[in-house]
Parts: C-alpha cells; sequence; structure tokens
C-alpha cells in the first residue's frame, strides 16, 4: 500500500478541496443522525411517563430537521465524492495505460497483453473504494461509533466498558482476517489477468485454432482459468462468510449482556426507562460499524491489494528513465554504426558476438541469414528497443544509448512481414504515423504505395473500415497501407522486416517503386528482402549464429562462393525445381522456426 500512496495522492491532490467538503459533510450527517437516538430518552422519560405534551412537537421538529439535513447531506456526499472516485479511475487508468506504453519491449517480452489490460482496466478500479463513499461510510461508521462512545460512556460505564471489551477483542480477530484474505485478492488478481490474457490471444487468433479444429481445447484451457478463479473467490467468500457469522455472534453477545445488565439497572433505579432505551440505540449505532467492517472493510482489502499491482507496474522504469538519456538528435543524418557489440536476452546465453558495422546516411544495408541467426536482433537494438551489454552503437557518432528516445525514434520508420493495422479506416491507418498530415500529403503517400488502386474501388473509400488487425484486407493490401503509412512518416532511418514476402510477384512489382521512393536519401535496414531488393543494396551482411560471416555487396559476395552463394543458389535451384516465376517466393533465408524477438510495428513515436 506504501508503494502507491505517492501515485494516488498525486492523483487526489487537484481535488484535496473536493474530498475535504466530502468529510465536512460526512460529520455533518453523521451526527445528525444521532438526533433520533438522543431524542429517544426525552419522548419516553418527559413527554410520555411525565406528560409534558409540550415539547412532543419541538422533539419531533428537531428529529424532522435532522433527518432533511441528513438526507441532504447524503446525496451531496454521494455526488460528490462517487463522481470524484470515478474520475479520479479514469485519471489512473490513463496514467497507467502512459506508464506501460512509455516502458521498454523487454517488459512486453515477459508480460502478456491481458494481464497489462487487467491492469489498466481492472485493478484501478480500486481507488473508488479507497477514496470514494466507501471509504467515507467507513470513517462515518467508526466517528459515529466514536461519538455513540462516548456518549454511552456517560449514560453506563459499566455496560460500555463491557461491550467495548468484547468488540476489541473482534477488532483484533478481523484484523488478523484482514491480513490472511488480502493475499488471496492478490491471487485472484493474477489469475484473473491470466485467464483473460489467455481469452484475448484465443480470440485474436481464432482462424488459427479453428483451422487446427482447436475449439474445444481452448474452451478446456479457459474451463481450467474459471475453475482456478472460482476457487479463490470460493476462498475468500468462506473467509468473509466466517467474519460475518463472529460479527453476528458479537451482536448477540453484546446484545444479551445489555439486556441483563440494562433490566438489572432499571429496577434497581440507576437507569430511568428512557435511559434504557436511549442506550440500546446508541449501542445499534456503536455496534453498526462491525457489520461495516465487515462488508465495506473487504471491498477496502480488495482494493488495496489491486493497487498493490497497480503499483508494481509504475514503479517500472521506463525508457527514457536512465539518466545517461539526455542527448537530443534532431534531425539526424542516419550514420549507425555498431562497434563489437555483445547482446544477450538472458544472462548466460548471449545471441550476438563482436558485431561490427557501419550503415552511412542514405545507404541500403541487406541482413540474410538463417533463422534465428540474429537479424532480428540487430534491428532491436538499430530501434533502441534493447541496449547491448558490451560494445557501442552510434547514431551521428552519438552513443545510442544517451540519446532520448522521444527525438530518435520519431525519426524511425519500420515496415514489416506482418503488417499490423488498427480496426479503422483505411485513412485512419495510414495518418498513425502523421497524424498532423494534410489530405494532399496522406493521399500523395497512398499514390505512391499504390493503396489508390484498390481504396478507391470501396464503396466507402479511404473511410473503408479495415477490420480488426486489417482482416478485411488482403496481405497484400494490408501491406500497401503499411508502406504508406511509412512513407508519410519521412524516417531518417528505415528498417524494411521482410516487407514484401506477403506479396505476389504483381502485387511486389507494384509497389517496388514505393519502396524505391521510401529508401531514396534514408539509411535503410533490410531484412530477409526480396532478389530485387538485395542486389541493390549497397552493403549486404550474412547473419550466422549471431556473428557476421560475410559483408560486401551481391557481386562480390556471389564471386566468394561462399554462405551467401550457397543461399543463393540453394534458392535459385528451388525456384527452378517448382517452376516458380521470376521474383515468387524469392527469400533466402532458411526454413526454420524464428526464435529472435518481433520488432514494433511502423513508426514509433
Amino acid at each position: 500500500m506504501r508503494r502507491v500512496l505517492p501515485e494516488i495522492w498525486m492523483l487526489v491532490k487537484p481535488r484535496r478541496g473536493l474530498l475535504a467538503a466530502g468529510f465536512v459533510l460526512m460529520v455533518i450527517n453523521r451526527v445528525c443522525g444521532l438526533a433520533l437516538p438522543a431524542s429517544t430518552r426525552f419522548l419516553i422519560d418527559n413527554v410520555m411517563t411525565k406528560h409534558q405534551a409540550d415539547k412532543l412537537v419541538p422533539l419531533v421538529s428537531a428529529v424532522l430537521a435532522a433527518t432533511l439535513v441528513q438526507g441532504i447531506s447524503s446525496y451531496a456526499l454521494t455526488q460528490l465524492l462517487s463522481k470524484a472516485a470515478q474520475r479520479l479511475i479514469a485519471d489512473l487508468r490513463m496514467q497507467v495505460q502512459r506508464h506501460i506504453g512509455n516502458l521498454p519491449v523487454s517488459f512486453y517480452d515477459s508480460n502478456r497483453t491481458g494481464n497489462m489490460v487487467s491492469r489498466i482496466m481492472t485493478d484501478v478500479e480500486g481507488i473508488r473504494n479507497l477514496v470514494g463513499t466507501g471509504l467515507v461510510e467507513f470513517i462515518g461508521g467508526l466517528l459515529t461509533a466514536l461519538l455513540s462512545f462516548l456518549y454511552l460512556l456517560h449514560i453506563s460505564s459499566q455496560m460500555t466498558v463491557l461491550a467495548f471489551l468484547i468488540m476489541a477483542i473482534f477488532t483484533l480477530i478481523l484484523q488478523r482476517a484482514f491480513k490472511t484474505i488480502r493475499p488471496i485478492f492478490r491471487e485472484r488478481g493474477r489469475i484473473n489477468a491470466e485467464v483473460t490474457g489467455r481469452l484475448t490471444e484465443s480470440l485474436g487468433g481464432i482462424r488459427v485454432v479453428k483451422g487446427y479444429r482447436a475449439e474445444e481445447r481452448e474452451a478446456t484451457v479457459f474451463a481450467g482459468g474459471v475453475k482456478r478463479l472460482l476457487d479463490n473467490v470460493i476462498s475468500s467468500l468462506t473467509a468473509q462468510s466466517l467474519m460475518s457469522l463472529s460479527s453476528t455472534v458479537v451482536l448477540g453477545v453484546v446484545g444479551s449482556l445489555v439486556m441483563f445488565l440494562g433490566a438489572r439497572f432499571v429496577l434497581a433505579g440507576k437507569l430511568t426507562t428512557g435511559e434504557y432505551f436511549q442506550y440500546t440505540m446508541f449501542l445499534a449505532f456503536l455496534v453498526a460499524p462491525v457489520f461495516q467492517i465487515v462488508a465495506i472493510g473487504t471491498q477496502l482489502t480488495e482494493a488495496i491489494a489491486g493497487l498493490d499491482r497497480t503499483s508494481e507496474i509504475l514503479a517500472e522504469k521506463t525508457e527514457d528513465s536512465d539518466p545517461q538519456r539526455t542527448q537530443v538528435v534532431e534531425p539526424v543524418r542516419g550514420d549507425v554504426k555498431f562497434r563489437d557489440v555483445e547482446f544477450a536476452y538472458e544472462e548466460g546465453k548471449p545471441v550476438l558476438h563482436g558485431i561490427s558495422l557501419e550503415a552511412k546516411p542514405g545507404t541500403v544495408t541487406a541482413l540474410v541469414g538463417s533463422s534465428g541467426s540474429g537479424k532480428s536482433t540487430i534491428i532491436g537494438l538499430v530501434c533502441a528497443f534493447h541496449t547491448p551489454q558490451k560494445g557501442r552503437i552510434t547514431v551521428d557518432d552519438v552513443d545510442l544509448a544517451t540519446i532520448r528516445l522521444s527525438s530518435y525514434r520519431q525519426q524511425l520508420g519500420v515496415v514489416l512481414q506482418e503488417s499490423f493495422l488498427f480496426d479503422g479506416s483505411v485513412r485512419e491507418n495510414v495518418l498513425f504515423s502523421r497524424p498532423d498530415a494534410t489530405e494532399g500529403q496522406w493521399m500523395e503517400a497512398c499514390r505512391i504505395a499504390r493503396v489508390d488502386e484498390f481504396a478507391e474501388r470501396f464503396p466507402e473509400k479511404y473511410d473503408t473500415i479495415v477490420g480488426e488487425r486489417g482482416v478485411k484486407l488482403s496481405g497484400g493490401q494490408r501491406q500497401r497501407i503499411s508502406i504508406a503509412r511509412a512513407i508519410l512518416a519521412d524516417p531518417r532511418i528505415l528498417i524494411l522486416d521482410e516487407a514484401t514476402s506477403s506479396l505476389d510477384s504483381e502485387s511486389e512489382q507494384m509497389i517496388q517503386s514505393g519502396l524505391s521512393y521510401l529508401m531514396q536519401g534514408r539509411t535503410t535496414f533490410v531484412i530477409a528482402h526480396r532478389l530485387s531488393t538485395i542486389r541493390r543494396a549497397d552493403q549486404i551482411l550474412v547473419i550466422e549464429e549471431g556473428r557476421i560471416v560475410e559483408r560486401g555487396t551481391h557481386d562480390s559476395l556471389y564471386a566468394q562462393s561462399g554462405r551467401y552463394y550457397d543461399l543463393y543458389t540453394r534458392q535459385h535451384g528451388l525456384e527452378s525445381n517448382m517452376f516458380l516465376a521470376p521474383g515468387e517466393g524469392d527469400t533466402i533465408e532458411d526454413a526454420g522456426d524464428d526464435a529472435e524477438r518481433p520488432v514494433a510495428e511502423t513508426r514509433i513515436r
């Protein structure tokens, strides 16, 4: 809880006046609520017993006035704090989402999407009980109990001390119970995030699920997660039921004690009948918080558990939090250099060994090699998704580890093999890289990437909704939108990661001019490209097992009859045997499972 308090205070601070007003209303509300039990003694002893009828109307009027004030303050309190709590939830959600968005790629590699969604949308709900009416009701109940306790001491100290001792023992038991139940709520948040994450993946990959007839398997996996969640909820409900049982027993014991002693005191003349009834009504206001502790206290415990998980996210260091990242590079020329770079995702398992290269401004550097050889890892380092353990990467002779990523990545563009589109219109997806672009600018980008050739045929044209991940478009259409997005971004450093591998020969030929336009004057890195692109590269780096084993141009490497020659001739032989048209299937990457990490899609703002 201590970890999340600073973040909560930063959100509460601008509204502290509003919350202070809420607590003032709460005090007024609780004091007015005591008018009815306080009037009981005068009603019985004065009006009924002594027949002082002239005091009846003023007494009833006072009670009605206090009740009216109590009702108005209750309404104002609910309106004030409930709305304030909802605004705080919205603010905290935005803060957590913004913070997660600024976390390094390594965090995303080790956390599932559903988990992060749960942290943003579900865990922050707890602030409603910590700041809203839940906490106020809790504190209000304690205030009422305190006032009632003081007045009960005035009426009968003996009965009050005995009743208080019983309730104090019960409070200690409740405190231990809440310490026991809090880990259960934390575990519930973790299980819920796991179940949500798997469900998100299953729904997102529904075509794969159906393609392999795995509907029943996914249903079984989900059912297992739901069963774990159910077991957790049942455990918490059992604990809550035991606490409720205990509170009922305490109420019965205290009530019986008051009946016994109160009756004896009345018979002995130590208490009047009115004082006895007044005592029992005030006692109800003292005992009521016991039930509030069980009901609201459980909610507060769950809220704290959820906000603990939120604080764990907010404690994660963002990419630009490194004090070394102070350099601003705008604009960059694009001179990228690697000097003896070594990198490992996990300690003791190096992926890159002594990588040295230079990509000069306006040149094309091609990375080729077997799957899992380290090509995407090199690109990830160029994008500053990771920092090398050894060696140095510079951009325009400035160490990349010291550059403010916000200034660097706005000049970086990426086009992947699997182009990611949002569930919006064609126009919105193209404008994603540069929302402030004019209509003429984004239309020109669409023309260069040949997006206009299919978009103009849609009934809604550029306002056509592409569906989740662009599911309503073909692979070639999605890729052309991705390329148009990169053209519009106008980056200085460009990454093409198998940018045309999902296209047929006709589609590739249609956008080659767009790619050529995009690469002009930019430092370009190309991975697993088609032969038409590799032949134009200024330098080709052959990567194997995390090392550069060959480098040169297409002609020089082919003449060496080395690893590049083997890859090239193997591909050509495969094409000849399969009677493929020139350009189709032109990749020079060996088949195999790609063990590398993905690179983020499109321009990174």
